[in-house]
C-alpha cells in the first residue's frame, strides 16, 4: 500500500472518530493523568513528551520542598492582554494570591519570591528527572490537542446534558455553536444577533457547542508575544523565530512548522495504520495472553497442591515417628516400673513381722525335726539370696531414658535450609575469560542478585554442518566453582558450550549457548627467552617471562643524530624458549593496541646464530626487516638470508605484506586491517607453511611458505613503545587447573 493510500485510510478513520462511529470511551485510559488518576485538567507537556495536569505539577514541586512556584502555567502569559491568557481556575487564583501575599508559611516556601529555586521532579510516566529551570512551570507548553480530546470525551460522557445558550432570556435555548473569540455558546438566533454580517464579529471562529475555549494561537513560552512557527529537531519542541535568531535554539537545527506537521502527521498516520492492520495479530496475542493467564492460575494452584502434599507427607512421617517413639518409651517405662515394684515387694519381705522374715520366724517354731528340715532347706536358700542382695544392692531397672533422646540438629538444619527460591537464575558464560584450544577453559558468572547455588553442570558438543546430524551434548562432572576445563577437543572444529546451575535439586534453564572455534593445531607452550639476543636495556620482561614490553632507552638518544640524517632505528627481537622441529603447532598472544611497532612470526635457529653474532649495518634500511617487501632479485636474495618470517602491527592496525595481496601494489585498503584483540600463529613444520589468525574468530589473515631448516622458534620484534602478552594456555607447560 502506498503512502497516499495509507494517509487516505487514516483520514477516513479520523472522520469515523469525529462522526462518533468509533466510540471515544475506548480511549479513556489515555486521558487519565498518571498522578491524580482523573481526566486531564489543563495538561502540560513535559520535556519527555508525557503530559501532566497543571495542578499536579505544582503538587509535585511542593512535595519536593520547592521554595516557591511560578504563577504562570503552560503557554499562558503573565500579561492579561496576551492572546494566550486564559481564565485560571478558582483554586489556581487562590494559590497565586497566597504566594503573592506571603501567607504560605510552610517551611518549604519562601515568602519573598515567586520563582522556585529547585524545579526538578521525576516524571510519573517514565521516572526521568525533569528540570524546569529558572522559568519553572511557565516554560512548559499546554497540550491543547489533549485538552480538546478530553473535552470531546467529557461531551460524549454527558451526551444527555446539552450545552445551553449563554445569551438567551428565559426560557433558555440549547446552544448550537460556540464562539472561540467571545468564549461563549449561542443558539442560532443569538449567534446571528451578536455576530451580524458586515461586522468584525462575523469573522470570529466558531465550533460546535463546547465549554472548552482554548487560545487560537500557540505562543512561545520564552518570548510571550511571539507565535511558534518553527520546530526544533534537537529539542523536539515548537519554537519561535526569536528562539532561533538569538535564543537558546540559535545553533539548533530547525524546520518549518508545516514541514514538521506533515512529517509527524505522516509518521503518526503510518503508525496508526500499522496498528489497525495488525488488529488480528493483537487479538491473537491477547488470546495467547489469556491462555497464559489461565495456565499461570492452573500451574499456581498445582504448585500449591504439590507443596501441600509434600508438607503433608513430611507431617505424616513425623507423626509416625512420634507415635512409634512414644509407644517405645511407654513400653520401656512399664517394664521398668514392674521390675522396680517387684524389687520393692521383695525388700519389704525382709522387714520383721512381714514377708520372708515373719515366715522364717514361724518356721523356727517347728519342733518336729523332719518337718523343719523339709521346710527350712528351701527357706534358707531364699534368706541367703536376700542377704546377698543387701550386700550388693542394685536397682532392677534404670530410671534414665537417655537412649530415647533424639539428636534432630541435622534435620533442623535441613528444614531451615529448605529453600523456596524457585528455579535458579541461569549463569552466563564469560567470553572475555574463556579460552578454547585442544583443551577448553570455560568461565561463567551468576547474576549479581542471584542466590548461591549448590553446583554447576557444563555441557558441550561439536557443531555439525547443515546436512549433518547434530552430535549429542556431553556433560562434565559437577563443578563447584565458576570454571571448568574440557579436554580432548578436536582441532579446527567449532564447539558449542552451555551451563546451568543447581540449587536444592532444582536446575536452572541453560545459559545461551556460545560457540568457539578450536585452532588448526594443538597448543604450543613456551615462555620468552631472555638469553638469546635479548636487549635488557630496551626490553622489560615480566617475572613469569610471559610478557615483554619495549621502552625507549639510551640507544634512541645515542642514535638521535643518525635519525635526523635518515637512519633507521633497529627492532629489538626476542624469541621463545622452546623450539619446533616437527608437526603442527599453534600459539596465541595479545598485542597492546597502543604499541608503536610490533612484528610477530617465526625464526630459524640455523640463521639466528649468524644474525645475532655477526655485525650488522644499522644504518641500512634493510636492517628493519619486513618479509612482505616487493619481490625482486636483490630483495629475494636478502629475504632468504633473514632468520625471521614476520608480519607487522602498530598503532591499532595490522599490515598484510604486499605479496599476499592480489590487487595493485598501491591498494593500501586491502593491506591495512584493524588490529584483532588476540593474534594466533600456526606453524606447519612438515609442510613449511606459517599461518596468522584472528584468534577470536579463527579467521586466517595471512599465510606464506617458510624455510623450516633446523629448529623454528616463535619470534617477536618491538620498536618504540609497545608490549606483547602471551596467554595462560601458551605459557603453561602443562595445563593444570584446581
Amino acid at each position: 500500500m502506498s503512502d497516499s493510500e495509507e494517509l487516505t485510510e487514516f483520514g477516513s478513520i479520523v472522520e469515523r472518530i469525529e462522526k462518533g462511529e468509533v466510540p471515544i470511551k475506548n480511549i479513556e485510559r489515555e486521558l487519565i493523568c498518571p498522578i491524580c488518576k482523573e481526566l486531564f485538567t489543563h495538561p502540560l507537556i513535559l520535556p519527555c513528551q508525557h503530559s501532566v495536569c497543571h495542578k499536579c505539577v505544582k503538587e509535585l514541586l511542593m512535595l519536593n520542598h520547592d521554595d516557591s512556584f511560578s504563577t504562570d502555567a503552560g503557554s499562558e502569559c503573565s500579561n492579561p492582554g496576551s492572546p494566550r491568557s486564559r481564565v485560571p481556575s478558582p483554586s489556581m487564583e487562590r494559590l497565586d494570591r497566597l504566594v503573592r501575599s506571603g501567607s504560605v508559611s510552610s517551611p518549604g516556601w519562601r515568602r519573598s519570591s515567586v520563582t522556585p529555586r529547585v524545579t526538578t521532579f521525576p516524571c510519573p510516566g517514565c521516572q526521568h528527572d525533569i528540570d524546569l529551570g529558572e522559568r519553572g512551570i511557565s516554560m512548559l507548553f499546554r497540550n491543547f490537542t489533549l485538552e480538546s480530546i478530553v473535552e470531546r470525551y467529557r461531551q460524549a460522557a454527558r451526551a444527555a446534558m446539552a450545552i445551553m445558550c449563554n445569551m438567551c432570556k428565559p426560557p433558555v435555548q440549547e446552544a448550537t455553536k460556540s464562539c472561540m473569540d467571545c468564549k461563549a455558546s449561542y443558539c442560532n438566533e443569538c449567534f446571528k444577533l451578536h455576530h451580524p454580517w458586515g461586522t468584525p464579529k462575523a469573522q470570529h471562529e466558531y465550533v460546535g457547542p463546547t465549554t472548552n475555549f482554548r487560545p487560537k494561537v500557540l505562543m512561545c513560552p520564552e518570548h510571550e508575544m511571539e507565535k511558534v512557527n518553527m520546530y526544533c529537531e534537537v529539542c523536539r519542541r515548537p519554537v519561535c523565530h526569536l528562539c532561533k535568531l538569538g535564543g537558546s535554539h540559535a545553533n539548533h537545527k530547525v524546520t518549518s512548522m508545516s514541514s514538521a506537521y506533515k512529517i509527524l502527521k505522516e509518521k503518526l498516520s503510518k503508525s496508526i495504520h500499522y496498528l489497525i492492520s495488525k488488529e488480528d495479530q493483537v487479538r491473537t496475542q491477547i488470546t495467547e495472553l489469556e491462555v497464559l493467564i489461565r495456565e499461570t492460575e492452573e500451574n499456581g494452584q498445582l504448585a500449591e497442591r504439590r507443596a501441600n502434599e509434600h508438607f503433608e507427607e513430611l507431617f505424616e512421617i513425623l507423626q509416625e515417628k512420634k507415635t512409634e517413639m512414644l509407644r517405645s518409651i511407654a513400653q520401656s517405662r512399664n517394664r521398668r516400673m514392674d521390675k522396680l515394684r517387684s524389687q520393692v515387694e521383695e525388700y519389704q519381705g525382709m522387714l520383721e513381722n512381714s514377708g520372708l522374715v515373719g515366715y522364717a520366724q514361724e518356721v523356727l517354731k517347728e519342733t518336729d525335726q523332719s518337718c523343719f528340715v523339709q521346710t527350712a532347706k528351701q527357706l534358707h536358700v531364699r534368706v541367703q539370696k536376700a542377704t546377698e542382695s543387701l550386700k550388693t544392692f542394685q536397682a532392677a531397672a534404670s530410671p534414665s531414658f537417655d537412649e530415647f533422646a533424639l539428636d534432630t540438629s541435622k534435620e533442623e538444619c535441613l528444614l531451615k535450609d529448605l529453600s523456596f527460591g524457585g528455579v535458579p537464575d541461569p549463569p552466563m558464560i564469560d567470553l572475555s575469560q574463556s579460552r578454547v584450544y585442544n583443551e577448553g577453559l570455560i568461565h561463567w558468572r551468576l547474576p549479581e542478585d542471584s542466590l548461591p547455588t549448590d553446583h554447576h553442570v557444563l555441557e558441550y558438543r561439536k557443531e555439525a554442518a547443515e546436512d549433518e546430524e547434530k552430535s549429542p551434548w556431553q556433560t562434565t562432572d559437577r563443578v563447584f566453582g565458576s570454571s571448568a576445563v574440557v579436554c580432548d577437543l578436536d582441532s579446527d572444529c567449532r564447539y558449542a558450550f552451555r551451563v546451568r546451575s543447581c540449587r536444592n535439586t532444582i536446575y536452572s534453564p541453560y545459559s545461551p549457548a556460545v560457540s568457539f572455534h578450536t585452532p588448526p593445531a594443538p597448543v604450543f607452550g613456551f615462555l620468552f627467552n631472555e638469553k638469546c639476543g635479548f636487549s635488557a636495556e630496551r626490553l622489560i620482561l615480566s617475572k613469569r617471562r610471559d610478557s615483554v614490553e619495549s621502552v625507549a632507552g639510551m640507544a634512541f638518544l645515542l642514535a638521535a643524530e643518525r635519525v635526523q640524517t635518515g637512519s633507521y632505528i633497529c627492532l629489538d627481537y626476542i624469541i621463545g624458549d622452546t623450539g619446533i622441529s616437527h608437526g603442527r603447532h599453534y600459539w596465541a598472544f595479545r598485542v597492546e593496541p597502543s604499541s608503536y611497532l610490533v612484528k610477530v612470526g617465526v625464526a630459524s635457529d640455523s640463521k639466528l646464530i649468524e644474525w645475532f653474532h655477526n655485525p650488522r649495518d644499522t644504518s641500512s634500511p634493510r636492517y628493519d626487516h619486513d618479509s612482505g617487501h616487493d619481490s625482486g632479485s636483490e630483495d629475494t636474495c636478502y629475504e632468504l638470508s633473514q632468520p625471521f618470517t614476520l608480519i607487522t602491527m602498530g598503532m591499532g592496525k595490522l599490515f598484510i605484506p604486499k605479496a599476499s595481496v592480489s590487487a595493485a601494489a598501491g591498494d593500501h585498503g586491502n593491506r591495512v586491517l584493524p588490529l584483532p584483540q588476540r593474534i594466533g600463529v600456526c606453524l606447519d613444520y612438515d609442510a613449511g607453511h606459517v599461518f596468522f589468525y584472528d584468534a577470536d574468530t579463527m579467521r586466517c589473515l595471512y599465510e606464506r611458505q617458510v624455510d623450516c631448516s633446523g629448529t623454528m622458534y616463535p619470534a617477536f620484534g618491538l620498536m618504540g613503545g609497545g608490549a606483547v602478552h602471551l596467554e595462560e594456555f601458551i605459557t603453561a607447560k602443562r595445563l593444570s587447573y584446581m
